[in-house]
């Protein structure tokens, strides 16, 4: 891991963007890192366009700040791809945007005009439908940002979850993510 990787998550007032982050940034202390975590609201409401930044070191994190140049963009609702810059500072080949979508990456590399970094697509809503009943996203996102960063691990998810949701939430959660990780498809 570099010393320190940041994230930028995009979703909608009510999605859980700046809950995904949290539980990132909790999992990633519990496993001996340094973490931030925090929301960007102005006026925003319910179904209005939300982003939460998550910080995670091997060092103490001195900076302040929303995240310009992210490692890793996590996207909620893919229909934000149209109106939000989601793509904005990511400009290295290690550099990753994850989309909540069915699409093939191929296609969305396409479409964004992503030369460099991947893209990971994952059908979380379908997924969370599924197993929760309902299109709640983020914990689904969460699956794939361990598995493309490899910054924390399932198990380390799994028991910041049984720490924040009562039993049969956080096993539900813990499949969703377990199914977005398997599902989720890089380019």
């Amino acid at each position: 891991m570099k010393t320190m990787v940041e994230f930028r998550w995009h979703g909608r007032g009510g999605q859980g963007a700046w809950t995904a982050s949290e539980l990132l940034a909790r999992t990633a202390l519990d496993e001996g890192k340094y973490i931030q975590s925090f929301p960007e609201f102005g006026p925003e409401r319910m179904g209005a366009p939300v982003t939460a930044f998550t910080r995670v070191s091997t060092e103490p994190i001195r900076l302040h700040c929303a995240v310009y140049d992210p490692d890793v963009v996590i996207v909620l609702d893919n229909t934000l791809l149209k109106t939000v810059p989601v793509t904005s500072g990511l400009n290295r080949e290690e550099d990753c945007i994850i989309i909540n979508s069915s699409e093939e990456p191929s296609v969305l590399k396409e479409r964004l005009k992503v030369v460099k970094g991947k893209i990971w697509t994952v059908p979380a809503t379908e997924i969370a439908i599924r197993i929760l009943g309902a299109p709640i996203t983020n914990t689904a996102l969460l699956g794939v940002v361990a598995k493309a960063t490899e910054i924390v691990s399932l198990e380390g998810i799994y028991k910041t979850l049984q720490g924040r949701f009562r039993k049969d939430l956080a096993e539900k959660n813990y499949a969703v993510i377990q199914e977005a990780y398997k599902e989720a498809k890089v380019e």
